[in-house]
């Protein structure tokens, strides 16, 4: 009997050990609309997006819920299961009660560890909630493995967690792989020798051509589009482009090669997915942002390198293969944000459309509140859209903050390139906009990082970018509808239309894992996903 029962604890030993995946990889796309899977589907190769496509599962109708589509929120939310109102990440830089700007992953009590600039002083302490990767560590007392790697700080920063094993980000002068004292004293040997093999440079040196004839573009403009912006050193936007410095290659498809290979060097060198417990390796794509935003989403250089951040997908799936085995990995590819399509490109088609210029807002509402209230700095900066108050000089002056939004509100709707306001302080949402943007506006909203007001614009109206290219940060569909692909461990195959919100990704995977979801998620298993068929 004692013998039958030891079996019967070592057996159920070993379900339990093989009953999560060997690793999980989470990979984020920056700046990926939902559309691109299907605008650029005949073009992809069979081995990476449609991979996934086939052989996982799809949530077509994935969206953000919250308004200020940005980098730093994206890759907070995601990890988070969170909103901007919970963990702080309002944008990709704020100002603070006392008035200093904050840059989502600063960190001036650290120091830069692989360099000597200040690109190395960063870390998650502005994010206020545990992520997905903290609660994986957590549950087993800190064996799992966690890795973050994107050329982007806050790409690699925030979705590795406040108890990463390391985040690793690109140095744009250098070319090298950099971290901080927040994560380690030193970089290990590993990255040192990779950052020395040249590998960089080489790349450095390629001229990007087409992958393929570039007649055979079909999903997008003909080059040398004039709201193209060029490269830095080039006069047009035009194929072929010389890269010629560290800089320039992450606006290219080869900072996507070079991030690959960087994270599949830290997969092998810190043995993910070897030990006995599940590690997360975090690998976010920032070229597709970088250059989406020179060349807009009808580029050739957008299509061009989609289809070769197909194949690097494609090996990142074939190594897991072979070094781990099919079905012992479990992959979730989203984005961080969408973007808007060029203004030019907009109107080109009579799809109402513009550009507002940088700053213009600021000067705007200042001298109207002046002309109204009297002499004074009203307004002190705008941010993400967002107003921030002097609430100072509205003390002094014995002003409030409804008159002064009264004012705001009548001027700015006088403006062509503006939706409408919103009174965040008085948590006046309700009364200016639609149910569904009113929930996006909510949560956006953190009393200690947040404006004051907020500014809408109208749909595909762009601040900045007049000379050319594109931006996001908006509520619209094209900011917050971004791809959700799942495959490989514990994943049914199939698809759903059913509307998910990225928050439910992390909530998904506490499920998935059997641990417990961040302390700030407000996302809810996707069920199809989990159901066992």
């Amino acid at each position: 009997m004692t013998l039958f029962f030891l079996f019967f604890l070592a057996f159920f030993n070993v379900v339990a050990q093989v009953s999560k995946p060997k690793l999980v990889v989470g990979i984020v796309i920056d700046q990926m609309r939902y559309d691109f899977l299907y605008r650029y589907y005949d073009d992809y190769s069979d081995r990476g997006f449609k991979r996934l496509m086939k052989e996982g599962f799809t949530c077509h109708n994935n969206n953000y819920h919250y308004a200020t589509t940005y980098t730093g929120p994206g890759h907070a939310a995601i990890y988070t299961g969170s909103i901007p109102a919970i963990n702080g990440i309002v944008g990709n830089e704020w100002y603070e009660l006392s008035g200093k700007m904050m840059y989502v992953a600063e960190d001036t009590t650290v120091t830069s560890v692989g360099t000597t600039a200040k690109a190395g002083q960063m870390s998650p302490r502005n994010m206020l909630t545990s992520t997905i990767t903290d609660q994986l560590r957590l549950s087993n007392n800190f064996q799992s493995k966690v890795i973050g790697v994107a050329m982007k700080d806050r790409g690699a920063i925030l979705p590795a967690g406040h108890t990463a094993n390391g985040a690793y980000w690109y140095e744009w002068e250098t070319g090298k792989w950099i971290t901080s004292s927040f994560y380690t004293q030193k970089l290990p040997s590993w990255v040192e020798s990779f950052n020395n093999s040249g590998r960089a440079k080489q790349l450095v040196n390629t001229t990007w051509q087409t992958l393929k004839q570039i007649e055979t573009y079909k999903a997008s403009e003909t080059d040398n589009q004039s709201y193209e912006r060029p490269l830095t050193g080039e006069t047009n936007p035009t194929f072929p482009h010389k890269i010629n410095s560290f800089n320039t290659l992450g606006h290219t498809p080869f900072g996507n090669t070079f991030t690959k290979e960087f994270a599949l060097e830290a997969f092998r060198k810190e043995g993910l997915g070897k030990g006995n417990f599940t590690d997360f390796l975090c690998v976010s794509f920032s070229s597709p942002d970088i250059g989406g935003h020179a060349f807009g989403p009808f580029s050739i250089e957008t299509q061009d390198m989609y289809l070769r951040l197909d194949l690097e997908i494609a090996d990142m799936l074939e190594t897991f293969d072979k070094e781990l085995g099919k079905g012992n990995y479990l992959v979730f590819l989203t984005a961080d944000h969408g973007v808007a399509d060029i203004p030019a490109f907009s109107k080109k088609y009579k799809i109402p459309a513009g550009n507002n210029p940088r700053g213009y807002h600021l000067i705007l509402i200042n001298d109207a509140l002046k002309k109204k209230f009297g002499e004074g700095n009203w307004v002190k900066y705008i941010e993400n859209e967002q107003l921030y108050l002097n609430h100072e000089l509205l003390r002094q002056k014995n002003i409030t903050i409804k008159q002064i939004y009264d004012e705001v509100r009548y001027v700015f709707l006088s403006q062509k390139e503006v939706y409408t306001t919103v009174n965040l302080w008085d948590n006046e949402i309700d009364n200016t906009l639609p149910n569904y943007y009113a929930s996006l506006v909510k949560n956006i909203y953190h009393p200690k990082r947040s404006g004051d007001i907020l500014v809408i614009l109208k749909p595909n109206w762009v601040e900045g970018f007049e000379k050319g290219g594109t931006s996001h940060g908006t509520p619209y569909a094209y900011d917050t509808h971004v791809p959700l692909l799942w495959y490989g461990w514990g994943i049914n195959k199939g698809e759903t239309y059913k509307k998910t919100h990225i928050a439910d990704i992390a909530a998904t995977l506490a499920s998935l894992l059997h641990i417990l979801e961040p302390n700030g998620c407000i996302g809810n298993p996707i069920v199809e996903i989990l159901e066992k068929k």
